[in-house]
């Protein structure tokens, strides 16, 4: 029976562990009205989001523009014409992916 207690909290040690050291990846897009877009992005545990792969891509996929968030973790691109998605790729599993018809001034 001891053993099964000491078991048990070693699973939820190790399920609390990977818990406390994982980060969502936070991105939001804004319409400037000059015909740009800003996109601010970062982590749940506060940390920055510079560098992350920035891509925007129109109906098909096809890639328009790419780049990367910059020290501010902001990512600014020309307003494509048309359907157009927003992908931040910080890795497999930390994508976040936004249609265009959700950026709003």
């Amino acid at each position: 029976m001891k053993g099964f207690f000491v078991g048990g909290a070693l699973l939820l040690l190790l399920a609390w562990t990977g818990l406390a050291s994982a980060h969502t990846p936070l991105c939001a897009c804004y319409d400037n009205g000059d015909g740009t877009v800003t996109c601010e992005g970062g982590f749940s545990d506060g940390s920055s989001a510079a560098g992350v792969e920035m891509r925007v891509e129109d109906k098909a996929g096809n890639v328009l523009e790419k780049g990367k968030m910059n020290e501010l973790s902001e990512f600014v691109f020309k307003k494509p014409d048309g359907d157009y998605k927003i992908v931040f790729y910080a890795g497999p599993g930390h994508d976040i992916v936004i249609d265009g018809k959700d950026v709003s001034e």
